[in-house]
């Protein structure tokens, strides 16, 4: 695994309700990668290779306009190590939650 990244997605919506279910859906197509994930309050963390990574943020994108919003905003952050390992999740959260 040489990179993680954390996405927020913003798509625009009526309402709060409406904001969750955009939001659903591209935590449902995260989840269905296969990567190991981790979703927070304000954004969803991954592990994997780069560009699958890169694909995969493109592609929430996409799930979110699908999902009914006229336009969506993301918030991206990338730990990329091409020759070696990033930290990963539970290394950086584990002790948090016991």
């Amino acid at each position: 695994m040489n990179a993680s990244v954390a996405i927020q997605s913003l798509p625009e919506a009526a309402n709060d309700e409406e904001l969750i279910r955009i939001v659903d859906q591209v935590i449902d197509y995260i989840k269905s990668t296969g990567l190991n994930y981790y979703v927070g309050p304000f954004e969803t963390a991954i592990e994997g290779d780069y560009d699958e990574l890169m694909d995969i943020v493109k592609e929430c994108q996409h799930i979110a306009i699908r999902a009914g919003a006229p336009s969506v905003a993301a918030y991206i952050k990338v730990t990329y190590r091409p020759e070696g390992e990033v930290l990963t999740i539970e290394k950086k959260v584990t002790k948090h939650h016991q």
